[in-house]
């Protein structure tokens, strides 16, 4: 029996894919789940298993741009419990040919003891020149070669196709710098209070929730407190009209294999820290492994994006359209600040806002930030409302 396999719909508003790579051979004898391709659309890349067992046919190049429901293979079931050891017998034995064709052509061409140290470092490249008489390949000849083949060794570069994704990626954020009015605000905040909680009932938490107490659950937390204070921060333009939205679904960026993604905690407002931590977890484990599914990157009204797990001190991030803003978190240093007259060490983390001047004023991003800084200094009566175990569940 012959199967035709299609390429399935990774999404509602994905009609196209790319197939990114195939990483069966055509002709292999494959099982059935095995992952066979991964394909790129233009919002996550995707694996695709084989429906059934049998002998591949691969009808459809890498690199190639095919419609949802296009049939990019075929498998013959009748091989489904066939090995293919003797495919790879017959690999082995046509790269053995033709390294063994390679390496007569070029000792036919060089002196004997040129030919003897070809044939004993196995060297095959043709672009040896001959300076012998002939234009017979001399040893002097040979040892030149090497020794530029061993300098060229650390001057190699690899040229390869952007995947859907990356250009996708590349083409919003070009459209984002062209098509809006984008400004961004900075601020400092002190890190210590959380510091001290993290420190105090992180163990505890990891027990009871199986899961970290880090910072993004108090970043989410203060985001979603000084969305619903400053609205038009959690709209977005749509034509002539501006969408505001009573809840709060926050974008997470996470660099992920394949490029940047940002899946979305839904209805953050209402979840708990171990719930926002659980969530994160999840989303992003999912995103790194390459099975996240569209559905978990759509509709944000909010992103936060953090460069300081990678070292970044500041940055102007850029927003995530058809959002509004998004907010940058940094690493945390220990800096001199000034607090009641005297200079004290803190250890200090540097925020930035970027928005979209068309929808969003100087008061607005300002007061934002300082709604957001303010939580985060005083998280306990900020947004535990003086409870900290209650709000922990612990």
């Amino acid at each position: 029996m012959l199967l035709e396999m299609k390429v399935p719909s990774p999404g509602e508003s994905i009609s196209e894919v790319e197939i990114a790579e195939w990483v069966v051979q055509n002709g292999d004898i494959i099982q059935k789940d095995q992952t066979i391709a991964e394909i790129d659309s233009d919002k996550a890349t995707l694996e695709l298993p084989a429906e059934v067992g049998g002998k591949i046919n691969i009808l459809v190049e890498e690199g190639e741009v095919v419609k949802v429901g296009d049939v990019v293979c075929t498998i013959d079931t009748s091989f489904a419990n066939e090995e293919n050891t003797s495919q790879l017998k017959e690999k082995e034995i046509k790269e053995s040919e033709i390294i063994n064709t390679n390496l007569e052509k070029i000792i036919n061409k060089a002196t004997p003891l040129a030919a003897s140290i070809i044939d004993k470092q196995g060297i095959l490249s043709e672009s040896i020149k001959g300076t012998g008489i002939s234009g017979k390949i001399t040893r002097d000849d040979v040892m030149k070669s090497m020794a530029i083949s061993k300098q060229d060794k650390n001057r190699t570069f690899k040229q390869s196709k952007m995947s859907s994704l990356r250009r996708k990626i590349s083409s919003r954020l070009v459209s984002v710098k062209n098509e809006t009015a984008m400004l961004t605000t900075f601020n400092e905040v002190d890190m210590s209070e959380i510091l001290k909680i993290r420190k105090k009932y992180k163990q505890a938490f990891e027990e009871v929730h199986g899961v970290g107490l880090g910072f993004m659950s108090f970043f989410t937390k203060a985001v979603t407190e000084a969305l619903l204070e400053f609205k038009d921060v959690n709209a977005m333009i749509n034509g002539d009209e501006i969408i505001h939205y009573d809840y709060c679904d926050i974008g997470i960026a996470v660099s992920a294999p394949k490029g940047l993604m940002v899946p979305v905690v839904r209805n953050a407002q209402s979840l708990s820290f171990s719930q926002i931590e659980n969530e994160i977890k999840n989303l992003a484990l999912k995103a790194r492994d390459g099975k996240i599914t569209i559905e978990e990157m759509m509709g944000g009204t909010f992103t936060i994006t953090n460069g300081g797990v990678f070292g970044s001190m500041m940055s102007t991030p850029i927003i995530n359209p058809p959002q509004s803003a998004i907010l940058g978190m940094h690493n945390i240093v220990e800096r001199p600040v000034v607090v009641d007259g005297k200079v004290v060490v803190r250890p200090i983390m540097y925020v930035a806002l970027s928005y979209d001047h068309r929808i969003i004023d100087g008061r607005e991003s300002v007061g934002f930030l300082c709604k957001v800084k303010e939580a985060i200094e005083d998280p306990i009566n900020n947004l535990m409302k003086g409870k900290i175990k209650e709000s922990l569940e612990i």
